[in-house]
């Protein structure tokens, strides 16, 4: 018999709001060793926001990292995620899985990417 306290919960945290600090805040609680990656990303879109004179750069970051928290965020899609990568990381190109694997991949960051979006 299971109980609810065996149960995997089907989201870590809530959605975080596109702003830097939810999403740093976010991250650091579903994935911390990549808040120096984010960190450099956020350096980067300021700069390139910057030089280009648009928001978009910043718009990008904003969209990447929401999309990486909403896999991390929720276990099953995250686990899923994972064993697609790790699947599509070690099967040889020629090899059909590599493309299930790489199809999964991108149908499940798709997904994510959606739900932060709305698109």
């Amino acid at each position: 018999m299971t109980t609810a306290h065996d149960e995997q919960p089907s989201e870590l945290i809530p959605r975080p709001d596109m702003t830097f600090p939810a999403l740093r805040a976010a991250l650091a609680r579903v994935a911390p060793s990549r808040l120096a990656e984010f960190q450099a990303d956020r350096d980067m879109a300021f700069t390139a926001a910057t030089q280009d004179g648009s928001f978009q750069p910043i718009r990008f970051f904003q969209i990447k990292w929401a999309t990486e928290i909403e896999i991390e965020r929720q276990p099953s899609l995250a686990a899923r995620y994972q064993a697609a990568l790790d699947a599509a990381n070690s099967l040889d190109r020629d090899d059909p899985r590599w493309r299930d694997a790489m199809d999964t991949c991108l149908a499940l960051h798709d997904e994510a990417r959606s739900a932060v979006t709305d698109e």
